[in-house]
């Protein structure tokens, strides 16, 4: 099956539910930034409530400052989980004077959010798998030429396999096949978990300082009114049209 065609395939049950991760991070920002990120969180999590979503903070570290927040981990589920999370992705801005600095002249400050993809535990049951019997290689006589006592074990929703050739007992090369399987499927689930861990920190550099989708303001907090007029959008079609 072809996987870059995803649009025929059916949605998976987390998809269907509407099941996301996102990172909110202050990238290398300043000490502003880890308080940025701490009241973006709190906005985070007020407005899935809002929204009826299941949010769950999975991680967070803090910063140095008391109240501070470098980078968190939100888990959401709900059915408008996409649309609420697609709100969100990007740049958030900070219009405001420093909280640590009184007399620093910088009043815009940036953090960042990113969806992370889940890594897919594989649960290991023995009803997925499937044995094969196939003769030994190597030394051993007329024994390794004439009986199939190897164990081939493959786990049919990965593809995943082993061979186990250690013993004489075809029994005991079926448990031993099984272990190793086992063992391997334990792997797989770390070597994505390492990679979900890769994926986010390397978040932390591609924070854009500019195009926010959310502008906030003041020691309060408070969301900046959006420009309803559109002035912006429709002078930037024109543009478009003349230039064509």
């Amino acid at each position: 099956m072809n996987n870059n065609n995803k649009k025929s395939l059916s949605p998976s049950p987390s998809e269907r539910v509407g099941v996301r991760l996102i990172q909110i991070t202050s990238g290398r920002g300043p000490a502003e930034c880890t308080w940025v990120v701490a009241q973006v969180v709190k906005k985070v999590l007020e407005e899935a409530h809002e929204k009826q979503l299941k949010a769950t903070v999975l991680q967070r570290e803090t910063g140095q400052e008391n109240g501070t927040v470098e980078t968190a981990i939100i888990h959401l589920e709900g059915k408008n989980a996409s649309n609420f999370v697609a709100s969100w992705l990007g740049t958030i801005q900070w219009i405001g004077k420093s909280t640590f600095r009184k007399f620093h002249q910088r009043k815009n400050w940036f953090v960042g959010i990113f969806e992370i993809e889940q890594s897919k535990d594989t649960a290991f049951h023995e009803k997925d798998l499937q044995y094969q019997a196939m003769r030994s290689s190597g030394a051993g006589g007329q024994h390794v030429n004439k009986v199939s006592s190897a164990i081939r074990a493959t786990h049919i929703p990965t593809g995943i396999a082993v061979v186990a050739m250690d013993s004489r007992s075809q029994h005991q090369n079926k448990k031993l096949a099984t272990e190793r399987l086992k063992q391997k499927i334990e792997e797989n689930n770390w070597n994505q978990f390492k990679n979900q861990e890769q994926n986010a920190w390397s978040n932390q550099m591609q924070i854009e300082r500019g195009n926010p989708v959310r502008v906030f303001e003041g020691s309060d907090f408070k969301k900046q009114k959006e420009d309803k007029s559109y002035k912006k959008e429709r002078l930037k079609l024109k543009r478009q049209d003349y230039n064509e």
